[in-house]
């Protein structure tokens, strides 16, 4: 594919939803366009804001937290796998509500320990943690939810 062709199908992606640069790199790096030519493109599409890797970020945060239900770590996770940089991580991840957050944790807890069958109280409290862990919330908040929910009881 020569390079204009690749430009136009890079934009027209970006332009269909958010994108991170490693993402539109391997797309360029598939389509066999040289190095400079990539990097090239890749600033072309920052330049034009087709690509805002601080956009992206909040977008991701914000789906993954309100429709996923992950917690912060496995979120940020994700990110940095995507070579997203640390400083719009945090960014992105601080604009999740501190209250929302701590209700979601709450909401996700009740819900597995209904489903949980063992009565024995460490056994039930390990799972919660595990599931809790699993998710991707910080383990100082789990262990105050889980003691706030298993003492209503």
């Amino acid at each position: 594919m020569d390079y204009k062709k690749a430009l136009e199908k890079a934009a027209a992606l970006c332009a269909q939803k958010e994108r991170c640069l490693s993402d539109i790199r391997k797309k360029l790096q598939n389509w066999e366009l040289s190095d400079s030519e990539i990097e090239d493109a890749l600033s072309y599409l920052v330049k034009e804001k087709y690509i805002d890797e601080s956009r992206f970020a909040q977008y991701y945060v914000r789906d993954k937290f309100r429709f996923n239900q992950w917690g912060k770590i496995k979120i940020s996770y994700m990110l940095n796998g995507m070579e997203v940089d640390k400083k719009n991580i945090q960014n992105a991840l601080n604009e999740i509500n501190e209250l929302d957050y701590q209700e979601c944790l709450t909401a996700l807890l009740k819900t597995k320990h209904k489903k949980l069958k063992n009565k024995d109280f460490w056994q039930t409290k390990a799972a919660l943690i595990r599931f809790a862990q699993s998710r991707g919330f910080e383990t100082d908040l789990t262990y105050k939810v889980i003691e706030t929910l298993l003492e209503e009881q």
